[in-house]
């Protein structure tokens, strides 16, 4: 009976251990992140571009959002908690949001997190190339 319940211990370590890490964020290489991101369901699409600037077009980061359009500036952040993708907005005014979080996924996805720490709207890295890119 004993190493019957330590299997099953362990298999339940080892599940719950598989589930925390499947939604960790991957780490980010900034010079591979330049590039078109669409979402074929949604038409979204995020361009970031080389030189620190991003376009959205057509992006709801969530089900509450009407798709919108907006510019400016992104960088990548390391914090202790996790590693993202900041997106500054270019021409918010007071009471807007200014910035949103972008997380690498991997294999060429990104993603938006809603503040429940779910995966509202995730984006493919596309193989076209627009011009800019």
């Amino acid at each position: 009976m004993g190493k019957l319940t330590g299997g099953l211990r362990f298999a339940a370590a080892l599940a719950a251990s598989a589930l925390l890490t499947a939604g960790c964020t991957a780490q980010i290489d900034a010079e591979d992140l330049p590039g078109l991101y669409r979402n074929d369901e949604t038409g979204g699409e995020i361009r970031l571009d080389p030189d620190g600037t991003f376009t959205a077009t057509d992006l709801s980061i969530d089900a509450h959002t009407h798709p919108a359009n907006f510019h400016g500036q992104w960088e990548t952040v390391d914090s202790s908690a996790s590693n993202f993708i900041y997106l500054d907005i270019d021409e918010r005014g007071i009471g807007e949001v200014s910035g949103i979080q972008l997380y690498v996924r991997g294999k060429g996805k990104v993603a938006f997190s809603t503040p429940d720490g779910s995966w509202s709207l995730e984006l493919t890295k596309s193989t076209e190339t627009k011009p800019g890119i």
